[in-house]
Parts: structure tokens; sequence; C-alpha cells
């Protein structure tokens, strides 16, 4: 990972940018730099992943004096950086993101939509002395904006970059770009234009051929790479694939509760069957406690969920960092959006099913998505996700949703099958889906849930009253992480649409808390 920001006027001091822009060195500990230009900011923060040398700081410039900094990675960026070499242009370092510039004058705005990568840039051009952000259509690189007291943009990777600065923070939409004052779209990953009819085996073998591709891409790096392993579904196949594509065992990482972690053996079964250098990680009350105000701060967020979900992976992570030298994780998360959650059990049409997943990939960017990023960011590692590749999610979300639909007594029936006989043993490939928060360890849920009783006892309901400005809570939980938000983000609720929870229109669906553990299909999916 990597931290942008820029401002787009030279009204606010320099010295005040670079304080807020500090808050965010984890996500580049490597080097920093700030451009002028001839009429605002450019700020980077470096995370040497890419081109390691220091020829491969950003900002990079143009003779015109065209500047940009990108917090992303191009996949498949060195044939592109052959034919532009082919062009004329001459680079200097062995980043990916050096390519930005030429592309930006091949093409202008219409090279984000070409672009295969996960990133979030800003884009000085001199020759119209004005700047262009952008951000990739799912939002796996955040982008905040906000405009300063003088009217004028600001955007940075954080919300925290623009505390203090923007009265109202706000996310960067992903697939859209912003030019003279519009954001613009230029790709809906979750739209739909044609249903695609393939037959159940070709779906699956498209499913099997596209995921393998999106791994491979992701293991292009210059730094040692890792695996985060849960043992479910999604991250098991993540691993064996990386595993066979490699030929070499890889080092894989799980975390647990040390009382009751559901996940730790099903992790370790997978690891002693792909053959990888498998490390675990325990944490306790304690360790969740000690946290959980440090962690909504670094999340930027009051969703319950998300909260909950972060709390073993943030860990996970800074132990990663202080016992390795791995530097980029691959996750499985966007997978659930694709193929179904435990809830989209209960929709009640293929249609809905659809609709569904067109709104949890249209949001994904301020929960599941975040959560990576954040987690992962804060402990200055990268996240890639190869359940994200765009190539895959447009395909998935274009098959017939009769055939996504959970007709088959099995949650995610077409990502099993596309891998049946193959990557994983029988027992991980059918086994249930179990909640992550929940498969840490059942306590983590329950030592939250207790602290938030012991806060407020009763009469909470009060409280809750003067957040009801936005997505009022609704439990003492909800209310504890809403007040720990607001302390650090006043005012700033909007950033995120809503509480993470089921569709509680749908029948089976209406519960008051967001973990498929309270949900009546959840079965012996957490043991």
């Amino acid at each position: 990972m990597c931290a942008i920001m820029g401002y787009t006027a030279k009204d606010i001091p320099a010295s005040a940018l670079l304080r807020s822009f500090a808050a965010t060195k984890s996500r580049g500990p490597d080097d920093s730099r700030t451009l002028e230009t001839a009429s605002g900011t450019l700020l980077f923060h470096r995370l040497a992943i890419m081109g390691v040398h220091p020829e491969g700081m950003q900002p990079f410039t143009s003779p015109d004096g065209s500047a940009v900094v990108c917090n992303g990675e191009l996949y498949g960026f060195r044939t592109l950086k052959r034919e532009l070499e082919a062009k004329g242009y001459v680079f200097a370092s062995g980043s990916d993101c050096e390519l930005l510039l030429p592309l930006w004058r091949e093409q202008g705005v219409g090279m984000f939509r070409e672009l295969d990568a996960e990133f979030a840039l800003i884009l000085y051009d001199a020759a119209t002395d004005s700047f262009i952000a952008a951000r990739d259509p799912i939002g796996i690189r955040p982008l905040y904006y906000g405009y300063s007291a003088s009217g004028h943009i600001l955007f940075a990777s954080e919300p925290k970059n623009l505390r203090g600065l923007a009265d109202r923070i706000m996310p960067f939409p992903p697939g859209h770009y912003y030019q003279d004052g519009q954001f613009i779209c230029y790709r809906d990953i979750a739209h739909v234009d044609e249903i695609c009819r393939d037959d159940l085996d070709t779906v699956c073998a498209n499913i099997h051929e596209k995921l393998i591709l999106g791994v491979e891409k992701r293991l292009d790096a210059d730094v040692p790479v890792g695996f985060l392993l849960s043992g479910g579904l999604d991250s098991s196949l993540v691993c064996a694939i990386a595993a066979r594509l490699l030929g070499r065992p890889i080092e894989t990482y799980a975390v647990g509760m040390s009382t009751d972690a559901i996940d730790l053996k099903y992790a370790r079964q997978v690891a002693d069957y792909i053959g990888s250098n498998h490390h675990e990680i325990y944490i306790t009350e304690q360790d969740v406690l000690d946290t959980l105000e440090e962690l909504i701060e670094t999340l930027g967020t009051y969703d319950i969920t998300t909260i909950r979900a972060s709390m073993g992976m943030y860990l996970l992570c800074r132990a990663i960092r202080r016992q390795s030298d791995i530097r980029v994780l691959l996750t499985g998360e966007i997978s659930d959006e694709l193929f179904g959650y435990k809830y989209t059990d209960f929709a009640p049409s293929p249609e809905a099913f659809q609709a569904e997943s067109v709104k949890r990939i249209r949001e994904l960017h301020m929960y599941d998505v975040l959560r990576a990023d954040r987690c992962i960011s804060a402990n200055s590692l990268e996240a890639r996700v190869p359940f994200g590749d765009l190539d895959f999610v447009q395909y998935v979300m274009c098959i017939d949703p009769a055939k996504k639909v959970n007709v088959y007594h099995q949650g995610k029936y077409l990502l099993r099958r596309a891998f049946a006989g193959t990557y994983l043993p029988e027992s991980i490939l059918q086994r249930e889906k179990a909640a992550f928060s929940d498969a840490v360890g059942h306590s983590l849920v329950d030592d939250l849930k207790a602290l938030a009783e012991r806060t407020y006892g009763g009469g909470w309901e009060a409280a809750a009253e003067q957040y009801a400005y936005h997505a009022k809570p609704f439990t003492k939980e909800s209310l504890l992480y809403r007040e720990i938000f607001e302390r650090h983000y006043p005012g700033q609720a909007g950033m995120v649409v809503d509480f993470w929870m089921p569709n509680r229109a749908w029948e089976g669906c209406d519960v008051d808390d967001p973990s498929a553990r309270v949900l009546s299909n959840y079965g012996a999916s957490g043991e």
C-alpha cells in the first residue's frame, strides 16, 4: 500500500497538509515526497512493492510539468510497458505506476476503463493546469474527498487525512473519475448489460479459469508475498491455487481466539494439504478490548460486522509485520458478494438475488474491502484480492442469477463445482461458510457485547438518539462503536451508507444482528 493526497489550491499552508498527511505514514513507511504544482500540491508516502529502487519513487513527472501519485497495482503492466516503449517512451524505473502519465498522454480519461488494476490516483495535467482523480471500479484502493473552507477539493487515501481540512468527508465513488468539478462514471462493474446464458459446465469452467488468472496476476511482486488463510472456501482456494502456480511452499497465516478458535483447525488442514509454511496467531480477550478504540480510528467506520471481522485480521497483520519480511498479502474477500452469503439463501427469486449482489458490489468499498485495506495497510502491508479481478467479477455478475441462487442446498455451489476434485480436499471444498468474526472464535463477539453491556447497562436508547442524524445505533454494541467513531470523526457518519445487515425485507432475515450465526440456516457452519 501507499498513501496519496492532493489539494487543488494554495490557500492551506504546506505545514497543515503535511501534518494531516502524516496520519497515514503507516501506508507508506519507506519514503515520502511532496510536489508543488502551479496550482496545488501532491503528496505521497511509499511502500515499495514494484520497482523497489529509488527511481520508483512518486510523484512521477513528465517534461511538460504534469505529475501523478497513485496507490495501485497495474496488472500486466510489463506488456503494456513494452508497447509504450515501442512508441518512444522511456522509463526510469521498474514501477508499474510510471506508465500512468504516458497512458494519460495517449488515452486521456479513456485509460481508466482500460486499466486492469486496483488503484486510486491523483493526476495534475500541466497543459490545462487542472487535477484529475480516479478510483478503480470496485474501490479496492481507498480514496476520499472533501472541500476546504475556500471551496477547493481535497483528495486523500483515508478520511483521517482530511480531518480539520474539510467539513464533510466522503468516499470517492468507485468506477468514477473527477474532472472539472464533476464525478463521472467510467465503469459500473455491477451493471449487467446482458445475462450470460452459458450452460452450467461452461460457467464452472470459466469460473475456474478466470480465478486462476486472477491469482496468477497478483503473485507478481518484487517483495515477499504471503497469504491469509482462514480455512474457509475462499481463502483456501486462493492459497491452493497460488501454491500450485508457484510450485513451492507458500507462507500462510491464520488467527484465532486463544479459547475457542473455530477456523484454526480447518486452516491447518488446508496448510497440510497444500504443503505451506503455516503460522498461527492466537489473540485474547484483553487483546480485543485493548485494541478496540485504535481499530475503530484506523477503520474509520462504526459498522458492527466490519469492526467484528476486522479485529482478528488487524491483530494478525500486526503479527505478520513484526515477525516476517512479508509485504504483500493475498486474501479471499469479494467472494460472498458474488456467489452469496448465508442470508441470500432466503432470496425470494433469482432477480432478488441479483439485485442484492449488485447492491453489495457497489457498497463493498465501505465494508469488506475497507476492512481488508485498513487492517493490512495500517501494518505497512499491501492487500491483493483475486476475487476482485475485474474480468472475474464482470463474468460472475453476468451469469444467469437462476444458476447463482441457492437451489442446490449448498452455498456457493458454482464456485465449489468449478474446483471440485482439483485443488482442495472435499472436506474443505464442501464445508459451509462460517462468519469470519465467529470463526476467529465466538468469544470475540461475546467479549465485545459484554463490554457494551458494562458500558451502558440500561437507558442506552437516549444516548443513541444524539446520533439519529444518520444510521442511528440500534443496540448497545452499535452505540459503543458509534461513540468511539464520533470521538475521532465527529459528524462524519455519512462516510458509511448504513449498518451492514442482511436484507430484512426477506422472510428469515428480519434479525437484529449482522452475524450469520443468528440465521436459521447457519446450522453447523460455525463448528
